[in-house]
């Protein structure tokens, strides 16, 4: 999501010194264990032959939002908005609190929402959210967290957020690197796979798919009032080769991330991921001063937002996913 680099310097300095909270809870009204993902075609099915369909939330960049990233929150989303799925974003490289020049703080920031979404029995995404290539970094941070949730069945891998310059060619032979590296620990968790043009050239991996490794997913990205019915074409010519989507990023307003939000092309959306089965996790769990930051900074760090916290991308993000739940 392009408008990342607009933000403001001073809203990094409040987010490290609030810095990633510490109040665990746990939904006693969940399964204790999940069952396991795996990739059967273009669904995303469970190991009980069930096809499964995520709704979720995504934290904001750790780095600027650390705030967010404690287990309170997490159970807020589960138990009172429904969210199914959770998306932990690693900031790679923007900033001087991001993963490479802090990876022990990024580390305790997306391990407390992993850890909290297993004990709250959601799946949980981590997330390499970097706009960037950088392999040797990856594979050192996916062997952190392989090793770590080694048999865990509510983990999900993505290998990239957003490739933007990259060609494809560039990307798979990435992917493909990493991916190795979590299989030579973890051998069955589902793993996204990024395309190129911030996930909208999806065509482009459907031609060319990644052919060595079995429960691998695609992401797109779309913002509804950028992206429209073309880009649910394109999507439609990758499912129809047979290509898995797992949409791990969206949202409403303009590619931006800021602008007004259309909700026809919203729905438009909804209706189509509904139809084909696929996932989705709305951005993001931040209080930017733009339209798909959820929430203003008058919101608690950890849940029990009121309406007038919540801007209203929050508020329709909450309410489809009650919905849903229901």
């Amino acid at each position: 999501m392009k408008s990342i680099w607009k933000v403001m310097l001073a809203v990094c300095c409040l987010g490290m010194t609030i810095g990633c909270g510490t109040n665990p809870s746990k939904n006693e009204n969940v399964k204790e264990t999940l069952p396991a993902l795996v990739v059967n075609g273009t669904q995303l099915m469970n190991t009980e032959g069930d096809t499964v369909v995520l709704h979720g939330v995504s934290y904001g960049w750790h780095q600027f939002w650390p705030r967010f990233y404690n287990a309170s929150s997490v159970a807020y989303l589960v138990n009172d908005w429904g969210a199914q799925v959770l998306r932990a974003s690693m900031g790679v490289d923007l900033d001087s609190a991001c993963y490479v020049n802090k990876p022990e703080f990024g580390i305790e920031c997306v391990t407390k929402v992993v850890d909290a979404a297993i004990e709250n029995g959601v799946y949980v995404i981590i997330d390499w959210h970097s706009h960037n290539l950088r392999q040797e970094e990856a594979k050192e941070f996916f062997t952190q967290m392989a090793t770590r949730y080694k048999g865990v069945p509510n983990v999900i891998y993505e290998v990239f957020n957003e490739p933007v310059e990259d060609s494809w060619e560039q990307v798979k032979s990435y992917s493909v690197e990493v991916i190795k590296t979590i299989r030579a620990i973890e051998p069955d968790a589902v793993i996204l796979v990024g395309c190129p043009h911030w996930d909208q050239d999806i065509h482009l991996a459907a031609d060319d798919p990644i052919t060595v490794y079995d429960n691998i997913m695609y992401t797109l990205h779309f913002y509804a009032n950028t992206h429209g019915q073309w880009l649910r074409d394109r999507a439609d010519y990758a499912l129809g080769k047979g290509l898995p989507i797992f949409v791990s990023e969206c949202a409403g307003m303009e590619a931006s991330g800021d602008g007004p939000i259309s909700k026809e092309e919203w729905g438009n959306w909804l209706e189509w991921m509904q139809r084909h089965s696929i996932s989705w996790v709305a951005w993001s769990l931040a209080d930017k001063d733009e339209t798909c930051s959820m929430l203003y900074p008058s919101a608690s760090s950890e849940g029990n937002w009121k309406d007038a916290d919540m801007k209203e991308w929050g508020r329709m993000v909450r309410d489809e996913l009650t919905t849903l739940k229901k």
